[in-house]
């Protein structure tokens, strides 16, 4: 049986923590930067943690992480 490849899209978007959590990056941090307040702008660059029901089809996709 063949085993399975790291899809390296999902690598770069995600992370997997020692506890085995997902982390992600916030959306909207790219562009139109100038409309958006200091505060609006730190908490968009911290990372979040990927919702529990979403985690089993990213883990799948990362296999040796």
């Amino acid at each position: 049986m063949a085993r399975r490849k790291t899809k390296k899209a999902v690598a770069k978007r995600f992370k997997i923590t020692g506890t085995g959590k997902v982390l992600r990056a916030h959306a909207g941090r790219r562009h139109l930067l100038s409309s958006k307040s200091a505060k609006r702008k730190r908490k968009l660059a911290k990372s979040a943690v990927v919702d529990k029901t979403d985690e089993a089809r990213i883990k799948l996709n990362l296999p040796f992480a």
